[in-house]
Parts: C-alpha cells; structure tokens; sequence
C-alpha cells in the first residue's frame, strides 16, 4: 500500500517515487492502449496517470457510457497488466484543454448554471456523476488488490475559486463513495493558487514545467507532511489554432527530469502521450487581451511519445535516465507504429447542408433564439432562422454574442460571416455588438439593406470548443439576439444539428458549390497501419473516416492534417468531409506524414 510517513512515500513498507507519465484513455483508441502503457513501463516509470471526462461519460443527465474509448476500467486493468500503479483524477472539472474542462455541457442549460462552488443543482449533478464513476474504481484500488494508489479532490481550483467548503464537499463525497487511497489537491507553485486550492489536511501536489530544482521552495509558506511531488510536469505545450505548434528541446526536458532525481522527488510527466481530441472534444481559452482561443484537434503536447504513439528523442533520453537511476535493464522496445500512404483520394458525391437541415436536424420554434444547451445539443452546429416583415430603411444589424462562427444569409444568399477568434476583447466574456472584420486591424459597420416586404434572415452557427479555462467558463454555443437597429428579432425556427448522425444525408452526384456541403469518397486501405489526412484544399470543417470522428481541421493552422488510427479501417472505407465554405479541389491526400506546422 502506497503511504506517507516522515516526509518520504512509502510503498509496502519500503521508501518509494512515484514516476508517473499522463495518458488519458478517452484520447487514444483502446486497441492502442496496452502498446502506450507497455511503452511508459519500459521507460522506467511505474505509474500512470489519467483525468476522468464527465461529459463523455454522462452526456444526457443520468445516462452513462462507459464502453469502448470509454471504458476506463479496462485501462486501468491493461495498465495493471503491464506492471504499472495508476493516479486518477475524476475531476469532477478537469482542464485539460477538453471542451468545457470536462464538465458536461448540459449544465449550461440552466441559465443560473454556478460551476466549481456550493451552488445546490451542481452539487447534485457531481453526486450522481461520482456515485457511478466511483462505484466502478472503488474495485480497482490497492486496498482492494487492484492498482489505483491516488486520486485527486478538483483540479487546479486555485486557478478558479477559493471555496474551500465545496472542495471539503468533493473531498466528502469521495470518500462517501468508498475511495480509501491517498487524496491530494494540485495547483500551480504559486501562493495565491495553493492558496485558494488546497484544504490543510490533504497533500498537495505542484504543476509546473520549469526551475525542477527550486519550484518546491513555495511549499515552505503551507503545511505539507508529504514529500515534493510535480503532478503535472509540463514537457510542452498544446496549440490554439492560428498559433504555432510548440516544441521542446529533448535536452531541457531530461535536465528538469534530473533535478527531479537530484532532489528525491516524485513527478508526472504531461504529456507521456497526448493522443488526439477526436471529434469535437478540443477545449478553447478566453484571456483578456487573447480573445477566444480554440485548441486544434492534435494534442501532441510535444510529449515523449507522439500522437500516434511513435518514440521521440525525449522518449529515448528520459528512459536511459529512469533506467540507469533505477538500476533497470534497458530491454527491447516494441516497433514503431506502421504507417502507410494511399494517395489521392477523390470525393464523388456531395449533400449540401441546407438541402439536408430535417434529415440530420431537428427543428424547434421558440420565440427569441436560444443557445444550443438550451436545446440538450453538446456539440455540432445550430441554424437559426426568422422573417422580417414591413418597410426597412437601411439599418445596422447585429449579431451578439456568436460562439463562433456565423454565416449570416438573406433571403438564401450569404451575405457575411463573423468569426470570434478575431476579436480581442480586455475582460469581456462575449461579443456585444459584433461588428464584422476583413482583417484584425480594420472594422466596418454591417448595414442590412432597405426592403419593403419580407427579408428572410438565416444565421448558421459553427462551435469551436468551449473554455476550458479561467473566468470565462460559461460558454454558450450558439448566439443570443439578433436587433435590427433597436428592434430585437423574435419568434425563430431553429434547427439543431449535433452531426453524429451522417448516415442520414442524402446524397447527389458532386457538384461544385462554396455553401456549407459534405462531400464523400471512398478509398482501400493496405491493412491497419496508421496515417493522416491533408485538407490543403479545403478551409474549416471536419472528417469523419467510416463513422469515426477525427475531428476539427481549419486553414489557419499551424495543424494541416488529422491523424487516422488504422484501427478505424478496413479494406474497404468511406470518407466524409464538412467544409464549410469553398474549396479548391474536391480530393484529399491520405499519407504516412503528420503535418503539425
């Protein structure tokens, strides 16, 4: 059993480190699972550390999935397999750059909706959550001859609130469930965020990514009995779209690892391997000067293995250090992922959104418009939709707050888009009037012109993720009001469109168009291997490969391409592409090269 005494864990009665590497199951496939975690066991690790996402796992109030990619019990008894302890963080609010930090979207229905606090419906919502996600680790702690050792009470909340009544209740409400292993809370080493983040009788854990060596000196102003431990140790770092895809030295990572070493504390390493935000499941920041920062689809973190599970030279660095520290024998590593290159694929068949908003959509009427959790939808996109009748002058429109993009039509025909990402607002959670831009640095106001009659007015709303961090959680998707000049817009038709039902487009032969379509082709696969997917030719959307989600792509970059498991493929396969304007060529590549930028 996994214990603290003078300062120093102790595991079966024996001084003990804890060399733990991240790997969350829910962004990796399981059939991959085992070769990850085979591969942290022969880096010299010995633990595994992984968050808990609740909107997967719960996403309607009260049902539970937690089969396939979702199915932690498996991962943690694979890790088991492997010879490795485990480190679970449930949450229930996780970070992570995972849409809305994990915490499920539908809780921002309630428009009175308070997160992280005592607030009475949130607290009733953890409940049922943990009552069934504990229920089904409380078997696999070590008390119970399983491997969990640890588990986390919140995550960072230092960086959030101070509530320390409520992190008591998360605190209760675990062990109310049956967890009997070691508790701790992590915060940045910072005194404000120990502060507000830590109880005084649970052992604390730092994050940070730099100065291994001195970064503890903070624990000095907080009563800590435990030994100086990183809980999360950041080799590198995630990417916003528009942004550059980070890197990290090899050579500065193992130097922090060693002062680690030098100093007889224990860490986990985040990333080991990062995996991919599959579907719609990248998280987005908002900070004050930044504006709205989505998190693109890879999540490669720059971590000792790569996206798709593949060594890098930190890997070999880090693992020749754990090993000669530990007096293990270097042994022999499992290959390299295979990889293959298709080639061209054409896309041959296309269905244009608007033909098909009551084959995937479902429509509603509702007097003013209404965020898409207002309607139970997690993800996707929302059309909202609403006649204008009389004798107009000409008129500024607005569009307020729009999370993200919008594509505004008249009478059928697009007339302009708004993107949020483009606007740098200092301490504002939404857009107010939007304006639309041509460029950051130049502004023009949006005139509706005059009309006598009737002017249909359509508003097609695309997401990003939704914050996952910081003050600016409470990220609605959708828009809230449309005013002509003074007059707010009322009585909208809305479709919603959450897209995991593909199979019901209709399909026609391809014909070019720059309006939001689907396009479809099919490709043969040489077997399993791995590879990834170009979208040089087309600007924002997402794939889908035999109905498996991989996610978000956007021409802004710094990500070109998304990553294929060859565990979705089959001899035979189809591809579907949602492009959300016009596209130069109506083909991918499918290749054995990763483009991060």
């Amino acid at each position: 059993m996994l214990e603290i005494k003078d300062k120093q864990f102790y595991m079966d009665g024996k001084p003990f480190n804890i060399y733990s590497g991240a790997i969350h199951y829910f962004r990796t496939v399981p059939e991959y699972w085992e070769d990850r975690l085979t591969k942290l066991k022969l880096a010299g690790f010995n633990t595994v550390e992984t968050y808990v996402c609740w909107n997967l796992h719960e996403p309607k109030p009260g049902e539970f999935n937690f089969s396939g990619i979702l199915d932690i019990e498996k991962f943690i008894e694979t890790a088991e397999k492997v010879g490795l302890y485990c480190i679970v963080r449930p949450g229930p609010y996780i970070c992570a750059e995972w849409d809305f930090g994990g915490l499920p979207a539908w809780l921002l229905k309630d428009k009175n909706m308070q997160i992280r606090c005592m607030y009475p419906d949130f607290l009733k919502c953890i409940d049922r959550f943990y009552h069934e996600l504990l229920g089904r680790l409380v078997p696999h702690l070590q008390s119970n001859g399983g491997n969990i050792i640890a588990m986390q009470v919140e995550n960072e909340y230092g960086s959030y609130g101070n509530d320390k009544e409520y992190l008591q209740y998360v605190e209760n409400l675990t062990r109310e469930c049956g967890v009997d292993c070691l508790l701790f809370t992590s915060d940045s080493n910072d005194n404000n965020m120990i502060s507000g983040g830590s109880l005084p009788h649970i052992f604390k854990v730092l994050n940070f990514g730099s100065r291994s060596r001195t970064a503890f000196d903070v624990m000095k102003n907080f009563k800590n009995d435990g030994p100086n431990m990183c809980g999360e140790f950041w080799c590198g770092w995630f990417d916003h779209w528009r942004d550059i895809h980070h890197t990290r030295n090899s050579l500065e990572i193992v130097n922090e690892i060693k002062g680690f070493i030098d100093n007889d504390a224990s860490f986990n390493v985040y990333m080991f391997h990062g995996g991919t935000n599959f579907g719609f499941t990248a998280g987005a920041n908002q900070n004050p000067g930044h504006g709205y920062e989505p998190t693109v689809t890879s999540y490669d973190y720059c971590a000792l293995l790569t996206e798709w599970g593949d060594y890098t030279p930190a890997y070999h660095a880090v693992r020749k250090l754990l090993c000669e520290k530990q007096g293990i024998e270097l042994s022999q590593l499992p290959e390299s992922p295979k990889l293959q290159s298709i080639g061209k694929v054409e896309l041959t068949q296309s269905a244009h959104l608007f033909d098909n908003l009551n084959n995937i959509g479902e429509k509603h009427h509702v007097p003013v418009p209404e965020s898409m959790e207002y309607f139970g939808q997690n993800f996707g996109m929302i059309y909202y939709e609403t006649t204008l009748k009389g004798k107009y002058n000409p008129t500024p429109i607005y569009f307020r707050n729009v999370h993200d993009f919008a594509d505004i039509y008249f009478d059928g025909k697009h007339k302009s888009s708004i993107d949020r990402t483009l606007y740098t607002l200092e301490g504002e959670t939404t857009l107010k009037d939007v304006i639309f831009k041509k460029e950051k640095d130049e502004s023009k106001p949006f005139l509706m012109p005059s009309f006598e009659g009737e002017r249909k007015i359509g508003v097609l709303v695309d997401t990003m993720g939704r914050v996952n961090y910081g003050e600016n959680m409470l990220d609605r998707k959708g828009l809230s009001d449309i005013y002509v000049g003074i007059q707010r817009m009322m009585n909208f038709d809305v479709w919603t469109l959450p897209l995991d039902n593909l199979q019901k487009l209709s399909w026609e032969k391809l014909k070019k168009d720059d309006e939001p379509v689907f396009l479809r082709g099919t490709f043969k696969a040489n077997g399993n291997a791995d590879c990834f997917v170009h979208l040089d030719n087309f600007t924002r959307g997402f794939v889908v490969v035999n109905g498996f989600n991989l996610g978000r792509f956007w021409n802004v970059g710094p990500q070109k391409s998304l990553y294929i498991p060859g565990t979705i493929l089959k001899e035979e396969n189809e591809i579907i592409i949602y492009n959300a304007g016009g596209y130069s060529a109506p083909d991918v590549e499918i290749t054995d090269k990763h483009d991060l930028g």
